[in-house]
């Protein structure tokens, strides 16, 4: 069975999922990945409000915005 990837932007709160990639290049791109956000992390969304989330991930909770988490894709 596969995992459908999807935006981070798509998961509810309490769901957790594995980073598959970071979408995009330049400096937000090394932003989400010095926060944890790299292939294989485990990300958990805490909560969500009008497509903005907190996740947690590595142990550390963090706050994004529509635009960052879209660039995040699970799966």
């Amino acid at each position: 069975m596969s995992v459908q990837q999807m935006p981070l932007t798509f998961m509810k709160s309490g769901e957790s999922a594995h980073v598959s990639k970071v979408r995009g290049g330049g400096e937000i791109h090394h932003h989400l990945e010095n926060l944890g956000f790299v292939p294989g992390a485990l990300v958990k969304v805490v909560t969500e409000q009008a497509g903005n989330l907190i996740v947690e991930v590595k142990g550390s909770q963090v706050a994004l915005d529509k635009a960052s988490a879209k660039r995040i894709i699970t799966g």
